[in-house]
């Protein structure tokens, strides 16, 4: 194979630019680089193997002496300098592939894994090239509720696939809860890099963690470069549906404001696709007094836009992911900052998390093949399915009060020691912020200076219960009362209720409310339940992810899973489909099951992963590739099928669709 590949002059970037570039770069994704660009697969040999490196923010240098680290680089630059090559090598097979990918990591992937990497990287189609007789059959509408991560990507391939849908969505704009929370400092802990759409890669991005604001505009203009706006009614809800078995489609009423009044309409769909998410509904604390207080009081969710916090005297309630990032955000802007914490929280502690990406770094990614490739590769692994092994229990473990195993308990230490050292000079602190339950047992935050922020002198950690609010401040149970101009409440989300929330009836009067009762609900993948044909509820029981991974490629798998059932309908005349009650209950167990020997049924321990009767209902319990794998295409078998309605019937049943669900 030849190892000189082919460039283009036009393109040769400034030598100075270049360098400095290559100095920010990971080595172990230069690596892969030179393989693509040269063919020449010595880069993948000794001595030019990374060592392993398990951290969130593995070195880039990945453990190279200087001069291997000079010679990668003069190879790199030699190769650049004279314009960006043709790759020698693109696609490089399932074989050569996994032999890159093994050496990239320094350990050997197991083989199930190849092909969602394939498919992530490009190197294979997504299995969405259904039949081509797909256009020509008859019509089916899709009606989705929620134009955020998810349902943006369920149009995308709705649109794709040329079926006829519409979004509705509540807000006036897209992006679910990155359109709804503006709290001071809101951010992702997931990086950017991978919390991206796979097609839809963002080069620009100019943090690792990005906040808000960058986030909502990678929506924003995803929602546009896709030309999904007018496929989407905005300050539109859904307040009801009822599903017509005789006509086999769901009668939907949907809720529009317009100029201050609203108007109710009712249209009909085919299929209905739930896309609200779990951090959709804020979960107010009940508190005595608070209709009481004089002043602005709000769940973190809904920030005012004008509030200005200069100076005054602010309460926060709750210590969870939000109050983490809003409390060293205003701790030195406000008067004073007091936080009544329930419980404490473990948090990692992780450098990178306000770190900006280089402008080096940025042009490898834009202009070096395959470079954003392998880079969001070396993400997904550190994030993903690593450190679910860790997570389940030993049953041998001698110190099950503290942690799960010899890892966890590990994991227990180095926070500890971060929590013990930035609190070192407020020895009272300490024991308030140590948890006393494993790592991992509720969600696990990450440290952007909130430790740091209890030592300022105008900050306060109570731990007392709040007792009740107060017109001017709020009083805890031992009677003490302390002053409040602005009252926070950073108490988290139902996570429970779901799509259930929605006034959802299904065949036979069935009511999703009723069926997913006392905070409990089951649907098989998270997705579809029995006695609701023809309805998928993305992003739910079970589906939220608590080892790591992103959201998006959860959205990802299961719109490949829906889209597939609606052109199986299509393309077999079916006219409803119907998870099979034998297949879905055969599949609560198996989460039930697995769970047991998770962290989050840990005994002695409250998280919102669970609800009022100790059950997991929020996260997966699976690694991500068994979602990707179960997730490639519906098995019919796994549901029962009716036929589509007579001829005549359809007909009547297009015509009243396309007029009202349907946007193509």
């Amino acid at each position: 194979m030849s190892t000189d590949p082919s460039t283009d002059p036009s393109t040769a970037p400034d030598l100075a630019e270049l360098r400095a570039a290559i100095e920010d770069a990971d080595l172990r994704v230069l690596l892969m680089c030179l393989v693509h660009l040269t063919g020449d697969q010595r880069w993948m040999r000794s001595p030019y193997l990374p060592k392993r490196d398990v951290r969130l923010i593995a070195d880039p240098l990945a453990g190279f002496s200087d001069e291997i680290v000079t010679e990668i680089r003069t190879a790199i630059e030699e190769l650049l300098a004279p314009g960006i090559p043709t790759p020698v090598l693109d696609d490089p097979g399932a074989v050569l592939m996994a032999e890159m990918i093994d050496a990239c990591l320094g350990e050997k992937m197991p083989a199930e894994y190849l092909p969602m990497i394939r498919e992530d990287m490009g190197f294979e189609t997504a299995d969405t090239q259904w039949s081509a007789n797909l256009r020509s059959a008859p019509a089916v509408s899709v009606l989705v509720v929620g134009a955020g991560i998810f349902g943006l990507s369920m149009a995308v391939q709705l649109k794709r696939l040329g079926i006829a849908f519409t979004v509705v969505e509540k807000n006036t704009e897209v992006g679910g809860t990155w359109f709804e929370n503006r709290y001071p400092g809101c951010g992702v802990d997931t990086p950017n890099h991978f919390y991206s759409y796979s097609y839809a890669p963002n080069h620009g991005w100019k943090h690792y963690f990005s906040p808000r604001d960058e986030l909502f505009a990678y929506v924003d203009g995803f929602a546009t470069d896709q030309d999904l706006r007018r496929h989407i009614q905005f300050d539109t809800e859904l307040v009801a549906a009822t599903w017509d078995d005789d006509a086999q489609q769901w009668e939907a009423t949907l809720r529009r404001s317009d100029g201050g009044s609203t108007v109710d309409e009712t249209v009909r769909a085919n299929v209905l696709v739930t896309a609200i998410g779990h951090f959709n509904k804020p979960n107010p604390p009940t508190i005595p007094g608070v209709e009481d207080f004089a002043g602005p009081i709000f769940h973190s969710a809904r920030w005012p836009s004008d509030l200005d916090l200069k100076g005054k005297d602010v309460a926060i309630v709750g210590t969870g992911a939000s109050s983490m990032q809003i409390v060293p955000t205003i701790a030195g802007e406000v008067g004073a900052l007091t936080i009544y914490q329930r419980s404490p929280q473990w948090a990692r502690n992780l450098p990178e998390l306000s770190a900006e990406v280089k402008p080096g770094t940025q042009w490898l990614l834009e202009h070096v093949p395959y470079y954003a490739q392998w880079n969001r590769f070396t993400l997904f692994w550190r994030y993903g399915d690593g450190l679910l092994r860790h997570l389940r229990k030993d049953p041998d473990w001698p110190h099950p009060e503290r942690s799960l195993n010899r890892v966890n308990d590990r994991h227990r230490v180095e926070m500890t020691d971060h929590i013990t050292t930035v609190l070192a000079s407020r020895p009272d602190l300490i024991p308030k912020c140590l948890p006393t339950y494993p790592p991992y047992g509720k969600r696990i935050l990450l440290d952007k200076g909130w430790f740091a922020a209890l030592l300022q002198p105008n900050v306060e950690l109570v731990t007392d219960a709040i007792d009740r609010i107060e017109s001017n401040g709020i009083v805890t149970a031992d009677g003490t009362s302390r002053h409040a101009d602005v009252v926070v409440l950073a108490t988290g989300f139902s996570v429970t209720d779901l799509a259930a929330r929605l006034n959802i009836t299904g065949r036979g009067g069935r009511r999703l409310a009723d069926e997913w009762a006392d905070d409990n609900p089951r649907a098989y993948l998270g997705m579809t339940v029995p006695g609701f044909p023809n309805f998928f509820c993305m992003y739910g029981p079970n589906t939220n992810l608590g080892h790591g991974g992103s959201g998006i490629f959860v959205a990802e798998c299961q719109t490949r899973y829906i889209t597939g059932a609606v052109v199986e309908m299509v393309e077999r005349d079916i006219g409803a489909l119907e998870v099979k009650p034998a297949v879905w209950e055969e599949f609560i167990d198996r989460v039930d099951a697995e769970h047991e020997h998770m962290i989050w049924t840990h005994p002695g321990m409250s998280t919102y992963y669970r609800n009022r009767s100790g059950r997991v209902v929020s996260t997966l319990p699976f690694r991500l590739v068994d979602l990707w794998q179960w997730t490639r295409r519906p098995e019919l078998g796994d549901f029962a099928q009716t036929p589509a309605p007579t001829p005549t019937t359809a007909a009547t049943s297009a015509s009243s669709v396309g007029s009202s669900a349907a946007a193509s």
